[in-house]
């Protein structure tokens, strides 16, 4: 495959930044896109010229690390990590534009890299739970409704890659953060600190910088790990509930 890429170049927080186009050729379309990148930055290195700056981990689709808009989409155009995402969605000749995520609370630090720690400010808002850790309790001692453990689970699969905030019109991170608060609001284990979780996460969103939710869904759709929107709805009645006294 040969590529035409458009990628956001940016020496710094507060450079100015701007699309620089490379040629790059005999990319396999078994490669994923984070190796594509991988070939390209060797030819910068054997010409002398700086590497582009980009992030990532285990390339399993597991960590969250990597997270680029390419071509204007969350991830690229799969419904996946951009590790995970392969060449052979896209053709040979054709034209990508790759950038970093666009939002306020997540601050370029170079190129294709940005400072998502505001997702860690957030979950540490939440604080701890209430539970005795000084032995291990037998496993069936704390019930809980299937129900209620499958979506906790379905919840705890976020992995804070950032491309439901990426991908909102508002820069917004509520599915994040109702991800977040509906791991341990379904779980007996949370329910000491639920209310006030709720309030101080939320309260940590508003301040970091991110949007307000309108419902658009754009979050969910572009979400690797398929994070249902209705987190955002356990969310919104948590927060009534602690407000009324109720959590």
């Amino acid at each position: 495959m040969e590529l035409t890429l458009k990628i956001w170049r940016q020496a710094g927080p507060t450079a100015k930044g701007e699309l620089v186009t490379y040629e790059v050729k005999d990319i396999s379309p078994d490669m994923s896109f984070l190796e594509m990148l991988d070939v390209l930055n060797e030819q910068l290195i054997a010409q002398g010229t700086e590497p582009i700056a980009f992030d990532s981990d285990c390339r399993e689709g597991i960590c969250g690390m990597c997270g680029l808009m390419i071509s204007g989409e969350a991830h690229g155009p799969e419904r996946t990590t951009t590790c995970q995402l392969h060449m052979r969605s896209f053709r040979s000749g054709e034209t990508i534009t790759i950038e970093p995520w666009r939002a306020n609370a997540f601050p370029v630090i170079r190129d294709l890299v940005v400072d998502r720690s505001a997702f860690d400010r957030i979950i540490q808002s939440g604080g701890y739970i209430s539970v005795n850790t000084g032995a291990a309790p037998e496993a069936h001692s704390v019930p809980v409704p299937k129900e209620k453990a499958d979506r906790a689970f379905d919840s705890a699969k976020c992995i804070g890659c950032g491309a439901c905030v990426a991908a909102c019109p508002n820069a917004s991170g509520m599915l994040f953060l109702g991800a977040k608060v509906t791991h341990l609001g379904e779980l007996p284990q949370g329910q000491p600190e639920r209310g006030g979780r709720v309030v101080k996460m939320l309260e940590t969103h508003d301040l970091e910088g991110f949007g307000g939710c309108t419902n658009i869904g754009e979050c969910a759709a572009a979400c690797p790990k398929e994070i249902p929107l209705d987190v955002i709805s356990t969310l919104n009645a948590d927060l009534r509930q602690a407000a009324r006294g109720a959590l």
